[in-house]
């Protein structure tokens, strides 16, 4: 049985327009840093590290669903979740650079928020 194999999560990959403009979101505003271990893939891209050995991946290629609908709460649409130390230093640090969010349906202490390319973040207190 394959789930038990798995070990846990390695990598989330996003696809962005510009990855100048990501990276500037994931390290200037959430604080990731790159990976420089990441090699030349034929397109512009990077890798970034997080607690316990995962990464997040951004790859600027073309994006498949650039022209469809994506509903405006983060929640019901594809979105990595991050758990945090503090929602109210997330909600502070967004606000700080004018990003919108939405607090989370279910009650829980976690909001979602879009990176620049519309990709949808979950920040969760746990």
């Amino acid at each position: 049985m394959m789930g038990k194999s798995i070990k846990k999560l390695h990598h989330v990959s996003f696809i962005v327009e510009d990855i100048d403009i990501a990276l500037a979101f994931y390290t200037e505003v959430l604080g990731l840093e790159t990976d420089p271990s990441r090699p030349d893939l034929g397109y512009p891209g990077a890798w970034l590290t997080l607690p316990g050995q995962q990464q997040l991946h951004l790859m600027q290629l073309d994006d498949p669903d650039k022209n469809s609908a994506r509903p405006e709460h983060g929640g019901r649409d594809r979105h990595v979740a991050f758990s945090v130390n503090s929602i109210d230093e997330i909600t502070t640090t967004l606000g700080n650079v004018d990003m919108p969010f939405s607090k989370s349906r279910s009650g829980r202490k976690a909001l979602f928020c879009r990176d620049p390319d519309g990709n949808a973040l979950e920040f969760i207190e746990l």
